[in-house]
Order: structure tokens, then sequence, then C-alpha cells
């Protein structure tokens, strides 16, 4: 029996000869010239243009994913063109592989957190007692709640207050970003220590307040850090320090099993 085929599809759009059309407006006249890169982000999300307001908040949530200086993505980005400087496109993506539950890609688990935990977004919610269950349940299945805390960002990651007043301005200080702080406080009630929202919680908390799908969440440090990768790259070609880096870590480590110089006995 023959297999049924599929629908391929797509609602992005298309091109001929002599014009390009995307999300059914013509690219030259009505998005080349018009658009900033974070707008055309949005637009590739949500298939429409921003209001003034979610042109403001979506620049600013992917600005703060740019750059955070000599990040694991940042040196791999940097040791990958080392050895294959005929590829800058490879050093990118395997700077961009790294960014997971850990380093920037953790704003997927907040987004994920929160839309389990409300659904639907309710003003009247009891933060409080749906950031309780929401520790609870984390800590019984020994996760580490997304969102909150930061290496060395202490006692706050100062892009969130950043964030969370350009919520207030453009109106996307919501119930998810109040879940958000209410988890955090109760995080930090139930382990004893500081662990305020950090920006991935806060972006993950305002994707959901601007209705994004939590599954792409990701996608908004992708699409943002591998501008500010480039930028590592570009600087590796005029003043290199990966193989230095390189050297010296391979030193460092293998010291111990290296034979005493002369000089040393």
């Amino acid at each position: 029996m023959a297999r049924k085929q599929k629908e391929i599809r797509t609602d992005i759009g298309w091109s001929n000869a002599s014009s390009i059309t995307l999300f059914n407006k013509d690219f030259t006249n009505e998005i080349l010239g018009h658009l900033n890169l974070g707008d055309m982000g949005f637009l590739e999300l949500t298939g429409r243009f921003p209001g003034p307001a979610e042109s403001r908040m979506f620049n600013a949530m992917v600005v703060t994913l740019v750059e955070h200086g000599i990040t694991p993505s940042a040196l791999v980005a940097r040791m990958t063109y080392l050895g294959a400087p005929e590829s800058l496109q490879s050093a990118v993506a395997a700077g961009l592989s790294g960014l997971g539950t850990v380093f920037v890609g953790s704003m997927e688990g907040a987004a994920k957190m929160l839309k389990e935990a409300m659904p639907e977004p309710d003003p009247n919610a009891d933060f409080s007692a749906l950031a309780a269950a929401v520790v609870e349940s984390f800590r019984q299945q020994g996760r580490i709640v997304p969102g909150i805390g930061h290496p060395f960002h202490k006692p706050i990651d100062p892009r969130t207050p950043r964030l969370k007043a350009l919520a207030q301005e453009n109106g996307f200080h919501g119930p998810y970003v109040q879940l958000m702080e209410a988890i955090a406080t109760e995080a930090g009630r139930a382990s004893g220590k500081v662990l305020p929202m950090n920006a991935t919680g806060a972006i993950g908390a305002l994707c959901c307040e601007m209705a994004f799908d939590w599954k792409i969440c990701r996608g908004l440090g992708v699409m943002a850090r591998a501008v500010g990768l480039v930028g590592h790259i570009l600087e590796e070609t005029r003043r290199p320090m990966a193989e230095e880096v390189w050297h010296r870590i391979e030193e460092t480590a293998t010291a111990h099993l290296r034979p005493a110089d002369k000089e040393d006995q």
C-alpha cells in the first residue's frame, strides 16, 4: 500500500526572478530599510511586524544575549577558529552548540517551567503558592530551578533590573514576570541562599508575556549570540588568544606529569 503523502508547505516566503515575498510583504519595499535586525527576528517568529512596545522589548531581550565576555561559547569559537580559520561559520556554530541548560539556553527551561505552572496568564493567581509547588517539584526531582542565581553576578544579575524596568515601561511586566520573581524568592527561602532572577529567567518570563512558544525561546539566544561570536572571531584575527590559552592550559594541566627542571632539583 502506497504511503499517503503529507502536505509540504511553508508560510514564510518565496521568490522569483524579480521579487522576494516574505510573510506576504514585499521584501524590497516593505521590509528592507524598514526593519532592524531585532524586528526582523520578531517577524520570523510571529509572521507580523512588531508594534513599538514589542520592538523595544524584543530588541532589549536579544541585545542582552549578544555578549557576556570570554564565556565557554566564546572560547570554543576562538579555539575552533584556531584549528579551522578557513571556516568562520564552523567556529560560530561550535560556539552556539554550547547554548544549553547552563548557558543562555536556560531561558527555554525557565519559560517551560512558567508555562507548565501557569498555562494561561492569570494576574490574580496565587504566585506564592504556585512558586512553592514549582520549587518543591524541582527539589523532589533533584533538578536545578532554571532562571535563578548566577555564578558570579551576586547578589543580583545587573541585567535583570533593567529588563524589568523596560518591561514596566512597555507593558510586559505581567503575571509570568511576577511568577518568576516568586519562584526566585521561594527557591532562595527553601535553600537558604540568595538566588535572584537572572537575565535568562527574566527573558524566559518575557517570552511568556509576549506569547512565544517556550520551545523557540532558546532560539533568541542562538540568533543573538551568533552576533557576539562573530565579534570574538574578528578580535581573534587581530589579537589572538586561542593558541596561548591552549598552551597555557596544557602546561598547567600536565605540570604534575613532567620531570622537574634541573634548576628546580
